[in-house]
């Protein structure tokens, strides 16, 4: 199977991670105003299923190192496959908390809560678990992407001034959403072998565990997704009979091809983890939060009538992420 053979190749996959983290939601963007998020949700959900089967059998199936896909998924033992599944469970309900919270108090709010909290929680327990680079470093790099995050929140808040706001309830689903996401990728690194080229026997290489979490994610659509459908935190409440009425090929593709952006992000972490160690790739690609900032100042536009000093926090929102990302890059060989 594949596996970067270098750490330089490995933090070259991980801002491969980072760009298809802060991308996927663009294609929602695309999406008609008639196709609500939850219906958006199941296509997403099953392009994550599909870009992780593509992957394990090609990437995870060739090559002389590791263990063929099939044959890594037959060996592996119920408590490996149960933690990936449950990755996948915590995974979904973090990411439509974290969705909600962004439909109900807007995107200054929700996403720099969230997302800070998962980054935060999310490095410190993969670190916990396998300490890999400098910890003074790496936790100084993940504070100025911090310190970026809540630039990109202040400079958000002044597009939304004069306009009424109820954030209290988003502040709550991005808090839970949040702590939630930062504990999902700890379970998915558990059930994953720290050996790539001679994996241990039960434990599951990177490509079977990714599938095995997109299950997860998948089956648990089932619970989370449909409570979401029918019990809507804010707007009209739809059903799964409106998925097939409302939907057309377009909206499909568009979601599908959302969550096989997500998942190419996924997956290029994980196979990144032995080289660069889970808090390192978990963070890097984490920094997300700021190329979703660039989608909007560059693409979408959405600073270009921000009132005056704006323009000033965005700048200082990119030189401290930047700044972060290359100490977290150098902590691995401080």
């Amino acid at each position: 199977m594949f596996i970067p053979d270098s750490y330089g190749l490995a933090v070259a996959l991980c801002v491969i991670t980072m760009i298809c983290w802060g991308s996927w939601a663009n294609t929602q963007k695309l999406a008609s105003k008639s196709w609500p998020f939850p219906l958006f949700y199941w296509d997403y959900a099953l392009g994550i299923v599909v870009l992780s089967l593509i992957f394990g059998l090609t990437l995870g199936s060739t090559g002389a190192e590791g263990r063929a896909f099939l044959d890594d998924l037959a060996q592996a033992e119920p408590g490996a496959v149960g933690s990936a599944l449950i990755g996948g469970v915590i995974f979904n309900l973090a990411n439509l908390l974290i969705v909600a919270a962004i439909d109900i108090a807007g995107m200054a709010v929700a996403f720099p809560v969230g997302i800070g909290i998962a980054l935060v929680l999310g490095v410190l327990v993969n670190y916990l678990a396998e300490p890999v680079g400098d910890p003074l470093i790496l936790f100084l790099g993940v504070a100025l992407v911090v310190l970026a995050i809540i630039l990109d929140a202040i400079a958000y808040g002044k597009l939304s001034q004069g306009k009424s706001q109820t954030p209290t309830k988003g502040i709550l689903l991005s808090v839970a959403g949040g702590v939630l996401m930062g504990f999902f990728y700890r379970f998915v690194a558990a059930s994953i072998s720290t050996d790539f080229s001679q994996p241990e026997t039960g434990l599951m290489t990177p490509y079977a565990a990714v599938f095995v979490f997109s299950i997860g994610i998948f089956l648990s659509n089932f619970l989370w997704n449909s409570f979401f459908m029918y019990r809507p935190f804010q707007g009209q409440a739809v059903s799964y009979r409106d998925y097939f009425r409302l939907g057309t090929p377009r909206l499909h593709l568009v979601g599908l091809l959302g969550g096989i952006i997500w998942c190419i992000g996924m997956s290029l972490s994980v196979i990144s983890g032995e080289k660069a160690g889970f808090a390192i790739s978990y963070g890097l690609g984490q920094g997300a939060t700021m190329v979703a900032a660039a989608w909007g100042v560059f693409v979408w536009k959405e600073f270009k009538d921000a009132p005056k000093g704006t323009s000033t926090l965005v700048r200082l929102m990119f030189l401290f992420f930047l700044a972060g990302l290359v100490l977290i890059i150098f902590s691995r060989n401080a």
